[in-house]
């Protein structure tokens, strides 16, 4: 039911745009406002209004072009409560277990905490897809800005459990540099390895490696697998908790 266009913006800072059409009513959302000329460049080049702004978090990349889009289009801009003195033009806020409808269809709002305090991602469970914001990269995770490894981790475990087809939006193109880092900590993993030489190559051409899916990232996400005994090994956390892999592969993720 949903028509979803995603496009790169901000090239120093990998970010891609989304916009997510509802085909039964033609409503129209942008995930987060990175770059507000190119939103309104693809908007215009299809002819749709923008109805809805769904915010993931408070960061600049995510949030400063909720004034100008709203300024032109009037549209109703969505943020997570727990960062609502942040989010630039916030009408409506959400939290945990709220849902937001677009159209006739409708997003679950998971709070995901680590990245930020308040990060929220949107699950549209009938069609299969959810965007993540910077909780969870191709093979990454978010740097933990305010949050705790124990927030992180259970932030991504509540993800890991959707279903393994899930189709997974997230607001950067970075896969290729986590593979490397994913790379040295399960160096043994042959699905890693084959999704690592697949991303070199969609990299070579200049495709995007992104969506993925929720059974990729649990095959080949380091972040989602600290109970593979080899990451543990290799981060010296054999029998620790998951929680304490976990950021130990997070504080070598960000030495690397």
């Amino acid at each position: 039911m949903l028509e979803i266009v995603q496009f790169p913006c901000i090239p120093s800072n990998s970010n891609y745009g989304y916009l997510v059409r509802d085909h039964a009513t033609g409503t129209v959302a942008a995930i987060d406002s990175p770059d507000p000329d190119m939103i309104e460049r693809e908007l215009d080049a299809r002819g749709w209004n923008l109805d809805v702004i769904l915010n993931t978090h408070h960061h600049w990349d995510h949030v400063d072009g909720n004034p100008q889009l709203k300024a032109r289009y009037g549209c109703t801009v969505v943020g997570p409560s727990y960062e609502r003195r942040k989010i630039k033009g916030i009408d409506v806020e959400l939290s945990d277990g709220d849902s937001w409808a677009l159209g006739e269809s409708v997003a679950q709002v998971l709070h995901t905490p680590g990245h930020t305090l308040g990060h929220i991602v949107y699950y549209f469970a009938e069609d299969g897809l959810a965007f993540v914001g910077d909780t969870l990269f191709a093979m990454g995770c978010g740097r933990l800005f305010e949050g705790t490894p124990a927030q992180m981790w259970g932030s991504l475990a509540r993800l890991r459990d959707w279903p393994e087809d899930t189709v997974i939006y997230c607001a950067h193109e970075y896969t290729q540099a986590n593979a490397r880092f994913a790379l040295s900590v399960e160096p043994g993993n042959q699905a890693l390895q084959a999704r690592a030489a697949e991303v070199d190559a969609l990299r070579a051409e200049d495709k995007p490696t992104v969506p993925t899916t929720i059974a990729r990232e649990r095959a080949t996400n380091p972040f989602m697998r600290p109970d593979s005994a080899e990451i543990q090994a290799n981060v010296d956390r054999v029998g620790a908790s998951l929680d304490e892999v976990f950021g130990e592969v997070r504080r070598r993720k960000d030495r690397f």
